[in-house]
């Protein structure tokens, strides 16, 4: 390039979190195949730490509800982007607020190439009258297409999990028993259309705390959800909340020492999933076959709905709509399976 100065790519991925966090295995592989390129990370503050420990990666935070809100504040965005001499954006995102970005950088003629989000093959996914229920491009390979265009192809194969974080000091009497395995549960969702009812997921926590075999560590968000956790860490021996008590960064540090984490379709999978965690995901009204796996996990440790007695799964994509009639459709995953399944993954990583 110009100037001599290395190439510089903006990546952009505001959110959700299990989006941003499928950004990481790439950007890593991509990191690792080309060492003399650099990158900008264009998401909201709180995600920061995700990309803290990635080489020749920086962040720049997105204000998208003050400064950079509205077409003005894209523009302020673009104004101060523009100082960082970007020379390709891969916008993973692809939404408005990305889209009017590309109208500014193209006053450069900087190369912007968007994501296809597969919106058409989405909708044939979850129509009722389809034919056929067959998997689609994973969103990895929606995320190494956008880098392929800009000229930087990298394969599936070449996606690189982050390594381990140091164990957060807070929590460090969690190793005291090392005949224990630190096993992680993150029971919430943001659509009920994909969380698994908390009275099934309490008889997980309690098969697995009267074992004596593992240490369970809660992770959750926000007072009501906190005030469950903290419900059940009172009531079982082997339990023990962090919600609440652990910063994002620290959170993800806690995350990448885990032994196992069960989750539902949502960020946290996608968090422990981007350390190598061994990972089970449950279900319900949402399918893996509309390319939200979690990164490097056997498909079957998705667990999913009973698709006999609900052949209309899926109905949704982000889990926020289903028919009537398709609200407990998570409740024909039962305890006992996710239990079993939980110690087969343990026992063969042993």
């Amino acid at each position: 390039m110009a100037n001599n100065n290395p190439v510089h790519i903006l990546v952009i991925r505001l959110s959700a979190m299990g989006d941003v966090a499928m950004t990481v295995p790439v950007i890593l592989g991509f990191c690792k195949k080309y060492p003399s390129v650099k990158i900008t990370v264009l998401t909201k503050p709180f995600m920061a730490p995700i990309f803290s420990d990635i080489a020749n990666v920086s962040v720049f935070n997105a204000d998208v509800k003050g400064k950079h809100k509205g077409i003005t504040g894209i523009w302020r965005l673009y104004k101060e982007l523009a100082h960082l001499q970007i020379h390709l954006v891969a916008d993973l995102h692809h939404v408005l607020r990305s889209t009017i970005l590309k109208q500014f950088f193209r006053l450069k003629a900087i190369p912007f190439i968007q994501i296809d989000k597969g919106r058409a093959e989405k909708k044939k996914l979850i129509d009722p009258n389809r034919v056929k229920l067959e998997p689609l491009k994973s969103t990895f390979k929606r995320y190494l297409e956008v880098f392929e265009k800009l000229g930087y192809s990298i394969s599936v194969d070449e996606m690189v999990e982050m390594p381990k974080k140091s164990f957060p000091k807070d929590f460090i009497h969690l190793k005291d028993n090392k005949e224990q395995v630190l096993v992680g549960i993150a029971p919430f969702a943001a659509f009920k259309g994909k969380m698994y009812p908390l009275n099934l997921m309490k008889e997980v926590v309690n098969e697995l705390n009267n074992t004596n075999k593992y240490k369970i560590v809660l992770f959750g968000g926000g007072q009501q959800e906190v005030d469950i956790l903290n419900a059940w860490d009172s009531q079982f021996n082997n339990v023990f909340n962090t919600a609440g008590k652990l910063s994002f960064s620290a959170e993800l540090s806690l995350i990448s020492n885990l032994e196992l984490m069960l989750a539902m379709d949502s960020g946290n999978a996608h968090l422990a999933a981007m350390f190598g965690v061994p990972t089970v995901t449950l279900w319900g009204v949402t399918h893996p076959y509309a390319g939200f796996s979690p990164f490097g996990q056997s498909k079957d440790n998705a667990l999913l709905a009973d698709s006999v007695e609900y052949p209309l799964i899926p109905t949704s994509i982000y889990g926020n709509k289903f028919p009537v009639g398709y609200e407990n459709v998570m409740g024909t995953i039962k305890p006992s399976k996710v239990v079993q399944k939980i110690i087969n993954i343990i026992n063969s990583n042993v």
